[in-house]
């Protein structure tokens, strides 16, 4: 194996979640009729060439140079019916050993889109011992990436005994590949947290890719709320209905624009201006009998109805940021409690409306009628949902027992990977899987989930030092080699740190370089104040990395790249500094929410950037700032998100009351379980 197939290898263990979807077996029988229309043989192990052209096995260990163990492999007599040779492939992993070991073909950019099924048999040696469960993945190479970045179709396989067994696997579980063209390799991933030995050993045999013409349920599935459906029939369809589900919210924009010279010279009465006018753009635009936020409304440069479009959609962050939301309106005294509280109740009136799956909230409901519109319950999201609902029981005594009651009825476990030590992306209820990927990053805004899931005590706490501080130098597709990757040991956890740097500031990276990644979870936890020493020092560092190389590098007048509109408006682009990122997005549109994220970090910059942003942009209109603008161009997406707006309230808040929200978070009994923990780990020293 060529140093660079290993790197191409190790990227997509260590980066794209390295997660096992469900497992999909039949029994030690030979498939049942109707018989496979289609199958390609990538080996049956008759001679070392594969049938297939340009196909070649070899072996491989999780990172290059490090103690991880080795694998043999030869070619032996199968001794099953019908079977000639087979492989027998034998491994051991070194003392300790966390990384992993496998077994592979390189593909030749093979077209497997005319398949629907991985097939092979398997059984475990009874002499020298084996796992019961092991995990194989195809791969295929990332568009626009590195050559060493691959993505990954995986799922993990139970139930392996001596005895000789078929399994047949829908490529629909192997969530992380869409389009099964240009597939690079097929591996055996062989874990050392699954295997109770350090050394075992499998025969394997007739690895093909079969089309049965039942692919079985896929990602992909639309979710058809037949209410919503129906009623948009009835009215004539969805343009038709547009007049009508603008009618269900509770305001409308007065103007498009509001001038630089309209808005207050002094700082201060800039800024609650600013909240006042975003407080009242998130009020109008929500369901005003469910209430719920709309998740984007898009004017189209203009108030004319007929232009605008509006998303009756919304996530579950939404509504957690939406609670958030009202608190903060009341802390600001844009509103009294009683309206507050009306408000809350509305929204937990819903929530106890919706359908849920294990305690937990889908990702997308229907504004309208309350159905939901995903399969998909994803882990970082709920995490947002439980952040809203623990400011609201802290915040609202009176509403503390129905934020209970939600928030108990969560288990964080169901995220939690006990293998890899990591919370994977969330699980798609329809095939039923977990996700393909896991957040094995610790800078992403998903660390916030990460805490509330070891506060509930569903969650180890070796789990937050799973995540990487940074990847290994021999990853070579990240934006630069970590500094000083050495191992260290925080509270008895021993992990590697290292850092990036850039013009003499340090930091640990985000995976895009976003202000989003970095900064939102400071929207409710404090990491200046209980973590100083490391996700404290870690903000204050990507907020001046960002206003600095916006300004110097860029030549941008303003600053705040973060995940936004297109300026066009008609989209949605990831937008970052590259350095920030271990992959980093490209630069692009700025955007307010990224600029209103600095008042936690550096309010000062922060608040001359909003001003930067009001003064040189058609960008400020009745509810506030718009989405996104190019600031090469001027161009401006006429857009609101819920998701965005909300956390300009947010930081708002924070600012002009002494972190209120943040206090209120962090005198849940959830977060002081795990405030320790944040104060421990120094990632520079």
């Amino acid at each position: 194996m060529t140093g660079f197939e290993l790197r191409s290898w190790v990227c997509v263990l260590w980066l794209l979640g390295h997660e096992p979807t469900a497992l999909a077996t039949d029994s030690s029988a030979p498939p049942a009729a109707p018989a496979p229309t289609t199958r390609l043989l990538l080996h049956d192990f008759e001679r070392i060439a594969s049938p297939i052209p340009g196909v070649a096995m070899s072996g491989w260990t999780a990172e290059p140079g490090a103690r991880t163990g080795r694998v043999w492999y030869r070619l032996e007599p199968a001794r099953r019916p019908g079977g000639g040779r087979a492989l027998y492939l034998h491994y051991r992993f070194a003392s300790a050993a966390t990384g992993d070991l496998g077994w592979q073909l390189s593909l030749p950019g093979l077209d497997a889109a005319a398949y629907d099924h991985l097939e092979f048999w398997i059984r475990g040696d009874d002499r020298t011992g084996y796992a019961d469960a092991l995990k194989v993945e195809f791969r295929q190479p990332l568009a626009g990436a590195p050559p060493g970045l691959l993505r990954q179709g995986s799922a993990v396989v139970t139930g392996i005994t001596g005895d000789w067994q078929h399994f047949r696997i829908p490529l629909n579980f192997m969530s992380g590949i869409a389009d099964w063209r240009r597939l690079r390799q097929f591996g055996i991933v062989l874990q050392p947290r699954r295997s109770p030995a350090t050394m075992g050993a499998y025969w394997l045999d007739d690895i093909a890719l079969v089309k049965t013409g039942r692919p079985g349920p896929s990602i992909r599935d639309p979710v058809i709320p037949p209410q919503k459906t129906a009623w948009e029939n009835g009215v004539g369809g969805k343009a038709a209905a547009q007049p009508y589900i603008r009618a269900r919210l509770a305001g409308w924009p007065e103007r498009l624009l509001v001038t630089p010279a309209e808005l207050p010279a002094d700082d201060q009465a800039f800024l609650w201006r600013l909240a006042r006018d975003t407080w009242r753009g998130l009020a109008a635009l929500s369901d005003r009998e469910h209430g719920l936020p709309f998740d984007t409304v898009r004017l189209g440069g203009s108030l004319a109805p007929e232009r605008a479009w509006l998303g009756d959609y919304t996530n579950v962050t939404n509504v957690g940021l939406y609670l958030m939301v009202i608190v903060a309106a009341r802390e600001l005294g844009l509103i009294g409690a009683a309206d507050a509280g009306a408000r809350l109740n509305r929204t937990l009136d819903t929530l106890e409306r919706l359908e849920t799956w294990r305690g937990f909230f889908y990702n997308y409901y229907d504004t309208t009628t309350l159905e939901r519109t995903s399969h998909f319950v994803s882990f970082v999201d709920s995490a947002w949902l439980t952040a809203g609902l623990m400011v609201v029981r802290n915040a609202v005594p009176e509403l503390a027992g129905r934020c209970s009651r939600l928030i108990e009825q969560e288990d964080y476990r169901v995220f939690y990977d006990p293998v890899e030590q990591l919370m994977v992306h969330g699980y798609y209820v329809n095939l039923p899987s977990r996700s393909e990927y896991s957040y094995g990053l610790l800078y992403s805004e998903a660390r916030l989930g990460s805490l509330i899931a070891i506060g509930k005590g569903e969650a180890p706490v070796e789990h937050w030092y799973r995540m990487a501080r940074t990847f290994p130098a021999s990853f070579d597709w990240q934006s630069q080699s970590p500094k000083r990757r050495v191992d260290r040991t925080v509270g008895g956890y021993t992990f590697p740190g290292g850092h990036y740097s850039w013009k003499g500031l340090k930091y640990v990276p985000s995976w895009g370089g976003s202000l989003f990644e970095a900064l939102m979870p400071l929207l409710v936890l404090d990491e200046l104040r209980h973590a100083p020493a490391s996700l404290g020092r870690n903000a204050v560092a990507h907020t001046q990395i960002q206003r600095r190389f916006a300004l110097e590098q860029l030549r941008y007048p303003v600053w705040g790249l973060s995940p936004s509109s297109t300026p066009a408006g008609d989209g949605y682009g990831e937008y970052g500094v590259r350095i920030l990122g271990a992959r980093g997005y490209r630069a692009g549109a700025v955007t307010p929410h990224a600029a209103a994220l600095a008042l936690l970090t550096e309010p000062e910059a922060a608040v001359a950037n909003l001003r930067q942003l009001a003064e040189r942009y058609p960008l400020y209109g009745d509810f506030g700032f718009y989405d996104a603008v190019d600031p090469r161009g001027g161009r401006v997406a006429y857009n609101y998100l819920a998701l965005n707006q909300s956390m300009i309230l947010l930081a708002l808040a924070n600012h002009l009351r002494d972190g209120v929200i943040q206090r209120h978070f962090a005198a849940d009994p959830i977060v002081q379980r795990v405030l320790p923990l944040l104060g421990t780990e120094r990632l520079f020293d």
